[in-house]
């Protein structure tokens, strides 16, 4: 018999939230075939409700970025892979922020780019957020215009612990997940993750109401959420990097400074990947993905920047990336909705 699909609520707490991937405890542990409700607070930690929060004044480093988590998973062991579908993510808020913010951002001086002109200036953007009519409203701050973009709501923070007992703050992208920042990462979306510790630890949080690719200014419209995910668990077989699965294509991460070598890895790896799943020589399989892959940007302002490497599905035939678990997830997903 089938044991009944587990539901996990995690309830809000803001004591419990934490500020970095590994060598936390864990708030729940759940099993694989799970599914999670859970709520993440934004990336301000909710202090910047207006234009007259600056961000330098109303939060506290290293108090920035607050994940939902960690949440562990029976069985699961280094080596494996931490599947995480995004079932539905929805804002918690009729309102977002976003802000320029001093030595932070693709276009003004920073820690690690040194530069003697001062940074740019500190400004707060409040975006009105309309869930039924699917929009977030971008008004700026000298002058009238204004205008409608549309709501796509994702995380910009989602990983698991890393190795070897590190622990990164949850600004910091890498190869356990963490502050990667893509638009790829909406509901429907699968994520695999390499397990790197008993339980895998995942943690979530940093929502977007929408983010252009870059994340170019160092903010997105960022929101507090209601999310749900349906986890699983794949034995052995841990990828290099965060890899993403939608409908429609398969996905590689790349995170490292400078941004070609964060383009280098997730085109490594989606070549590996295709050659894997085709049975191709890696030549072969690295001409499919150079005539037929995309690469947006994921994000060009972290502590590492991230590119994402994109393969079409439909080139793929009748294989499945790890046995088809992004389409069980995915049913699963779709049953929990339709019973709420």
């Amino acid at each position: 018999m089938t044991a009944p699909v587990q539901v996990i609520n995690v309830p809000a707490d803001p004591a419990r939230y934490a500020y970095a991937f590994g060598g936390g405890t864990p708030v729940v542990t759940v099993r694989p075939g799970s599914v999670v409700e859970l709520f993440t607070e934004d990336c301000f930690g909710g202090r910047v409700r207006g234009p007259a929060d600056l961000p330098s004044q109303v939060c506290a480093f290293p108090y920035l970025n607050p994940v939902t988590g960690p949440i562990a998973v029976a069985g699961a062991e280094p080596g494996d892979v931490l599947a995480v579908h995004f079932v539905d993510i929805a804002p918690a808020r009729d309102w977002g922020v976003s802000s320029t913010f001093p030595h932070f951002g693709a276009l003004t001086a920073t820690h690690t780019t040194a530069m003697l002109h001062p940074a740019l200036e500190e400004r707060v953007w409040v975006y009105a957020l309309d869930a039924e009519a699917g929009t977030c409203r971008f008004e700026a701050t000298r002058g009238d215009f204004a205008v409608d973009l549309p709501l796509d709501p994702m995380h910009g923070t989602v990983g698991v612990a890393p190795a070897a007992g590190e622990r990164l703050m949850s600004i910091s992208p890498g190869v356990h997940g963490g502050n990667m920042d893509t638009p790829e990462l909406r509901a429907g979306t699968t994520v695999y993750f390499p397990v790197n510790v008993a339980g895998a630890m995942l943690a979530i949080g940093d929502g977007h109401a929408r983010q252009g690719e870059g994340e170019v200014c160092g903010t997105a419209v960022e929101t507090a959420m209601n999310t749900v995910v349906a986890v699983d668990l794949v034995k052995g077989g841990a990828p290099a990097v965060p890899r993403l699965e939608n409908d429609d294509f398969l996905l590689s991460t790349g995170h490292a400074r400078p941004l070609e070598d964060a383009f280098r890895i997730s085109q490594h790896d989606l070549v590996g990947w295709t050659a894997d799943l085709l049975d191709l020589d890696r030549l072969d399989a690295y001409q499919l993905v150079s005539q037929a892959g995309l690469a947006p940007a994921a994000n060009v302002c972290d502590t590492q920047y991230t590119m994402v490497a994109k393969l079409p599905k439909r080139l793929l035939g009748a294989a499945r990336a790890y046995d088809g678990v992004h389409e069980r997830l995915r049913a699963l997903g779709a049953a929990f909705l339709a019973g709420r």
